[in-house]
């Protein structure tokens, strides 16, 4: 893996374009609604080559393993969390074989839907299980970690502690919040990232956030913390949910660039796309240089 300081290096030197959407866009290519990600994937490893080389072609220099909820507390639930590690260095090796010109992120995500509260007493079961999976992901290779849609800092701080009991190097950290940028659990944002900055990470930042005129606002706020590479990751628009009950996201990848070209502007490092986005939206982030 590569360390802080070398991944920091590499921002230096022109990185700057993570890649969008995953989990629709499979959907797009065949992949049942409410099944496990991450199994499905490595029964149908060709539609995942095939969406992320796309993003590789569109400009993404960083290409995130399908790894978001490969945690032995979901694995368990379709019996595979003996698997974990083993799932975990697959799917890294999948995303790896897809470009060599683009760095890998090992996928960590928040664990709020397996545990009912986020106190003390969860610590040592939350760092437990994002130890075994980053064992998995730097088996595989992973260049760096991105744990993302975090809600909580008790789980950033748990993966954190992971991240140095297994010995990880670079590793970036973002959050689902609000626009006026508190998170969902009523506290800012900003104060919590600059002590994950603090404490070692890589890069922060936010996704999963509806892009609009307040985000490049968000961006602003945030940067008054954030003295590093900062992440904005957010996704194409509110969400619509339509007659048929599917959730579509309005914008498109032109009006997604606009909001983008300002967060540039505002102190935004990592640009991509969460939820709704896909390679043409990252192609339009390429040609905002």
């Amino acid at each position: 893996m590569l360390t802080k300081e070398q991944f920091q290096e590499r921002i230096q030197d022109g990185l700057r374009l993570l890649d969008g959407a995953t989990g629709s866009n499979l959907q797009k290519l065949g992949m049942p609604r409410g099944c496990c990600t991450e199994q499905w994937i490595l029964e149908h490893p060709e539609a995942l080559v095939t969406l992320q080389r796309q993003y590789a072609e569109a400009g993404s220099q960083i290409l995130y393993a399908p790894t978001f909820q490969a945690q032995p507390v979901a694995l368990e639930k379709v019996g595979l969390a003996d698997q974990t590690e083993k799932i975990n260095e697959q799917l890294v090796a999948l995303t790896r074989s897809v470009s060599e010109n683009c760095l890998v992120a090992g996928n960590l995500t928040t664990l709020a839907t397996f545990t009912d509260s986020f106190d003390e007493e969860k610590f040592d079961f939350l760092v437990e299980n994002y130890r075994r999976q980053i064992r998995g992901l730097i088996d595989g290779g992973a260049d760096i970690l991105a744990a993302e849609t975090l809600m909580y800092p008790l789980e950033a701080e748990a993966i954190l502690t992971a991240v140095e009991l297994e010995g990880a190097g670079a590793a970036m950290y973002t959050f689902t919040m609000q626009p006026d940028g508190s998170l969902f659990s009523g506290r800012e944002a900003g104060p919590i990232l600059q002590e994950l900055e603090d404490a070692g990470a890589a890069a922060v930042g936010f996704n999963c956030v509806a892009a609009d005129m307040m985000t490049p606002y968000l961006v602003s706020k945030l940067r008054r913390y954030v003295k590093g590479p900062l992440v904005c990751k957010p996704n194409a628009g509110v969400p619509v949910i339509g007659d048929d009950n599917v959730v579509r996201y309005p914008m498109e990848p032109a009006e997604f660039a606009t909001i983008m070209s300002q967060c540039i502007q505002n102190g935004a490092t990592l640009l991509g796309g969460c939820c709704g986005t896909d390679p043409r939206f990252i192609a339009a982030l390429r040609d905002l240089s």
